[in-house]
């Protein structure tokens, strides 16, 4: 098995973040291993927000937009890693971008040399999987590098 050198881990301040961070300070230990902690701010949603400032350019401007959500989660990403992961925060770097998820993280692998990926697995309807898929589902599918899924043991617990 080739050597952990980076290992990107995708946070989505969902339930399941703490713990795959968790998850990637686990693996990382004991190791030199770097940490790029990755968020995706969901194309679909930039979208919206450009459709609707066309009604109203005045109160709403797209760039401005992202500029603050990129702000507020850098944010949040910092305040979680000093309450949380403090003793490992030299390791870590922190990258939010714009696009589609899965798309976004395949790339983001790419473009940081990531040699491991770690992400949650949220169990979605089954609906929803047929008609979409999950990122999670299509980034294990186009991963150029293995992948970690983080899973919520009480969550899944006496599913068979």
């Amino acid at each position: 098995m080739k050597k952990i050198d980076k290992i990107l881990v995708c946070v989505d301040f969902s339930q399941y973040t703490r713990m795959t961070m968790e998850s990637a300070l686990a693996i990382a230990r004991g190791t030199q291993a770097q940490i790029v902690v990755f968020n995706v701010i969901n194309q679909r949603d930039v979208n919206s927000v450009k459709m609707v400032s066309q009604y109203y350019p005045d109160r709403l401007d797209v760039e401005t937009y992202i500029q603050d959500l990129k702000k507020e989660r850098l944010e949040k990403l910092t305040q979680l890693i000093d309450s949380q992961f403090s003793d490992d925060k030299q390791r870590m770097t922190l990258n939010i971008e714009v696009g589609y998820p899965w798309e976004s993280i395949i790339q983001a692998a790419k473009t940081h040399g990531a040699d491991l990926i770690v992400m949650a697995n949220k169990g979605r309807g089954n609906l929803a999987r047929v008609l979409f898929g999950s990122a999670a589902e299509k980034v294990f599918r186009h991963s150029p590098v293995p992948v970690v899924s983080v899973r919520d043991p009480d969550t899944f617990k006496g599913r068979e």
